[in-house]
């Protein structure tokens, strides 16, 4: 039930406890990613020079490719019972694992910190009130949420999508007939290939990103749930409304003389029907806090697992709450640290994020699909000492190899590699990275015996049953 809280949080999910319908994947990924943070990612290409047309194009292809990545993670879900991130034990080690974990514990805070930003100034169009008391009553919502936890999270996203799909529709449908596109770009706008790339990788890493979360709101749908079917809705919900809201960002970016999300909004939908822009707002912030919600609840899992690679813990409710507050407060702390203009740093943390995930991602990936083939002790993966062992230097060294090799392919304002510059500041290293971590990872595994593994695979499965 939605109400009850949820006891479950880095520890396996019995058969008996699994349940949930495949299709309410794509309503809870559609609103998850459907928050003004998103439409902020589409107007990088405007912002730079680049017209509507090719913002949106870049915008589209990055995310439809980066989602990609982001719903083959699906699958593990009801495969392995686990949340997204304690998998990674399998691949570099309980304790190696810290390596990923670091990373994502980052892009959690981060984007709390962004959302929690941008929903206060969405609230403030109506109610207005001092930054740090509304930065405050955001975060403990969003941490009642997370601490009830799946199920209501799971019932409040749903719910949330026939809300948005009605509101933003109309907000669109207005938008793309009466703006006139490009008339807020220079010259109209022109082609330029470095900044649709630009716009193609902060889309593309954006979607990206969510790869950490998808398992955790898999993970209790039947372990025969068809792989086919939770990777498509996935797809579906995360896709679909990363490239509605992008290219509404793209659209509006570059029809108004200044770029922000909440003033874009209110003057369309106010021009509209007076007050309809200003509720226009208020709805996607409330998205944004339920967002938040996930990010915190994310965040603790995440933080769970690194500690109890050093000291094993029980997962209780008390530790996940713990966990959930903690996070929660360290965003609070770093929001009311940041500066005003802040777009210019969501732009660049959302690329450092890319850089980080994007050898995590091809590790996990590449195990689950070509080398494990799914097949996990579970038990093990809780075992310090079990089969994964404590640090795995084949994954870790694909990781560091992947990072490495994107470095001479990175573009941005306080860094650009020497092949970017030859490239006149292209950035194609998410590419890269992608590419040499997976191969190196496929590479370094082909001699490993799986046998030994395989049968503690089938001990787990037994001591699982009988638990």
């Amino acid at each position: 039930m939605a109400g009850a809280i949820e006891t479950r949080s880095i520890d396996w999910i019995p058969t008996g406890e699994r349940r949930g319908k495949v299709h309410h994947q794509a309503p809870f990924w559609f609103t998850g990613n459907f928050v003004l943070t998103t439409m902020v990612t589409g107007f990088l290409g405007p912002a730079n020079g680049l017209s509507a047309g090719w913002s949106v194009l870049a915008a589209v292809a990055g995310a439809c490719f980066g989602t990609l990545f982001m719903c083959f993670h699906a699958n593990q879900g009801p495969t392995m019972g686990l949340p997204q991130m304690i998998q990674s034990r399998a691949q570099f080690g309980s304790r190696g694992a810290l390596v990923p974990f670091i990373a994502v514990i980052f892009v959690y805070i981060g984007f709390n910190v962004f959302n929690t930003i941008l929903a206060t100034s969405g609230f403030k169009t109506v109610f207005p009130g001092p930054n740090w008391l509304w930065y405050l009553g955001l975060m403990v919502a969003a941490i009642v949420i997370a601490v009830v936890g799946f199920d209501l999270m799971m019932v409040v996203q749903r719910w949330l999508t026939y809300l948005l799909i009605v509101v933003f529709g109309v907000l669109t449908v207005y938008a793309v007939s009466t703006l006139h596109l490009n008339a807020a770009v220079p010259d109209g706008g022109k082609f330029s290939l470095t900044v649709f790339l630009m716009q193609f990788a902060a889309a593309a890493g954006y979607q990206i990103s969510y790869a950490v979360y998808v398992s955790d709101y898999s993970r209790y749908l039947p372990e025969n749930t068809s792989a086919k079917h939770v990777i498509w809705w996935t797809y579906l919900g995360a896709a679909g409304s990363s490239v509605w809201l992008m290219s509404l960002g793209a659209v509006l970016a570059s029809a108004l003389p200044t770029p922000d999300a909440i003033v874009s909004i209110q003057t369309v939908g106010n021009q509209l029907l007076p007050g309809f822009g200003t509720f226009t707002v208020v709805v996607a912030s409330i998205a944004l806090v339920t967002i938040m919600s996930v990010n915190a609840y994310g965040a603790s899992l995440t933080s769970m697992s690194a500690l109890d690679a050093f000291r094993p813990i029980t997962p209780t409710v008390r530790l996940r709450v713990l966990g959930i507050a903690l996070t929660s407060f360290v965003a609070f702390v770093v929001a009311l640290s940041l500066p005003e203009g802040y777009l210019e740093s969501f732009n660049t943390f959302v690329l450092l994020m890319l850089y980080f995930l994007i050898p995590w991602t091809a590790v996990n990936l590449v195990d689950f699909y070509f080398v494990r083939r799914g097949h996990y002790s579970i038990v093990d993966i809780f075992r310090p000492d079990g089969i994964y062992g404590r640090w795995s230097w084949r994954g870790l060294a694909a990781y560091l190899v992947g990072m490495v090799s994107m470095v001479p392919f990175i573009s941005l304002h306080f860094y650009e590699g020497p092949i970017a510059k030859m490239l006149g500041g292209v950035d194609i290293s998410f590419v890269v990275g992608l590419a040499v971590s997976g191969l190196a990872y496929y590479v370094l595994t082909r001699g490993v015996d799986l046998a030994p593994e395989h049968a503690a695979v089938e001990r787990s499965r037994a001591e699982l049953s009988a638990a």
